[in-house]
């Protein structure tokens, strides 16, 4: 196969000038007679005699509005930092900094210095959505999740000590909302079946009387916690489900993309921040409530069809007839919910009594007698 001078000009232009000038040596120097054969100009062979082998630049020799050295260096060093694109990180350097950049000039500037996001693809290589943003409706779509927050791999090993030292709960129950990126969190010392009927029947619940009437699907992965993958156990777990309205739906973990990121903002500005802070579980309880309402109220979301809004503001933007105030859900340790609401959770099935349950059916009969 023959590549032309101009096919290889487009693939390697030093190497296509290194051709021409030995051709040019070939023939003795005889600019017109090199033209011919390579197809080119003589004013292209002079260049490639004469000029620099590689290309020069053509960025201009004055850009008087072009953005200050020192700033493009802190956007560069931001986005290798944070992992950030253009669009997030134009907002998060007005918040950090109070310095106001166009999302434009971000982008220009973070594609100047080659400053690339690896991007994970399914196997054919497309990008598909899981969900359908354009017609979801809010509180419709729910990911369940649960997370090991001793996490040797993502905590310093000083707050990891502090929270094995304090006892600090071990675990976080986190059911994310798709729509507005709300989140409703729980803890709690231990992990078993019992607290994750708990916690969702509560926060279905919660939702429930928050004038949220509409079909709920949540989606958890195949956790011990959560059915554990039978399908007995998942059926058992949707006939209980079903009096609230919502039925369970597992999916892999590695579709759990919304609430894992979520986990990820948990660790680098709650728990590094916040955990040495608590000396028992109810100080992290607290922070763990004022971490949640600056989510739900406060911190912008640049995840699909979010468009940096927060979630009350997303929630606002639908019109709906569902307040706000459905956002200050309250996190709670679900060994304390457990002991006031019973074994059965929120839904009791007609069950009388019970360890947790109080009744005065024993001390009546005691007085009977």
């Amino acid at each position: 196969m023959i590549v032309s001078y101009h096919e290889l000009r487009m693939i390697a232009p030093r190497k296509a000038r290194e051709v021409a000038r030995k051709v040019l040596t070939s023939r003795g120097g005889n600019v017109s007679e090199t033209a011919r054969i390579l197809g080119i100009s003589r004013q292209t062979v002079r260049r490639a005699r004469d000029g620099d082998p590689d290309d020069r630049s053509r960025r201009p020799g004055r850009s008087p509005r072009r953005t200050p050295k020192a700033y493009e260096k802190l956007i560069v060093a931001e986005a290798k930092r944070t992992r950030f694109r253009y669009r997030r990180l134009a907002a998060y350097l007005k918040r950090k900094y109070a310095i106001a950049f166009s999302e434009h000039t971000v982008r220009a500037i973070l594609r100047r210095n080659c400053v690339a996001r690896p991007k994970r693809r399914t196997k054919g290589g497309s990008c598909r959505h899981l969900y359908d943003y354009e017609h979801l409706r809010p509180f419709s779509e729910f990911q369940l999740d649960t997370k090991h927050l001793l996490d040797q791999h993502a905590l310093p090993a000083d707050v990891y000590d502090h929270m094995m030292l304090r006892g600090l709960p071990r675990y976080e129950w986190h059911m994310m909302e798709v729509a507005t990126r709300s989140r409703f969190t729980a803890y709690s010392h231990t992990l078993n079946a019992a607290f994750g009927l708990l916690f969702v029947t509560f926060v279905l619940a919660w939702l429930r009387a928050h004038n949220v009437r509409g079909r709920i699907r949540i989606q958890p992965d195949n956790g011990a916690e959560f059915a554990s993958g039978s399908k007995r156990k998942l059926a058992d777990w949707n006939g209980r489900l079903a009096g609230l309205d919502a039925f369970m739906d597992p999916i892999p973990p590695h579709l759990q993309g919304i609430v894992e990121n979520a986990h990820r903002a948990d660790d680098e500005y709650f728990l590094m921040v916040h955990a040495e802070r608590c000396d028992h579980a109810y100080a992290f309880l607290n922070r763990a409530q004022r971490w949640q309402d600056t989510w739900n109220f406060y911190r912008p979301n640049f995840g699909i069809a979010m468009t940096g809004k927060t979630p009350r503001e997303k929630l606002a933007s639908y019109r709906c007839l569902i307040h706000e105030h459905i956002l200050l859900y309250p996190v709670v340790l679900l060994e304390d919910l457990f002991k006031a609401t019973g074994e059965s959770g929120l839904l009791h099935e007609g069950r009388r009594g019970g360890k947790y349950v109080h009744t005065t059916c024993h001390r009546n009969q005691m007085k009977a007698r």
